[in-house]
């Protein structure tokens, strides 16, 4: 079976930046720290499985309540 490396790192890096914008989108409206939460979505997506593994526990978190 052949991989084509170049295709392999560009898949890399677009799912490293829509993670880290999800990542940071979702940790606005779920944690307190949105920056901390992107960094740690920017650095799972180098291996994908514990990237959609960090969404989707990150999707299934309450929201925070709304600051009053």
């Amino acid at each position: 079976m052949n991989f084509n490396t170049t295709l392999v790192g560009q898949f890399i890096c677009a799912f490293a930046i829509i993670l880290t914008l999800a990542g940071y989108y979702l940790g606005k409206r779920k944690t307190n720290t949105p920056k901390l939460t992107a960094t740690i979505g920017f650095f799972s997506a180098f291996f994908p499985p514990f990237g959609v593994m960090f969404l989707i526990v990150l999707a299934l978190k309450t929201d925070l309540p709304p600051e009053q």
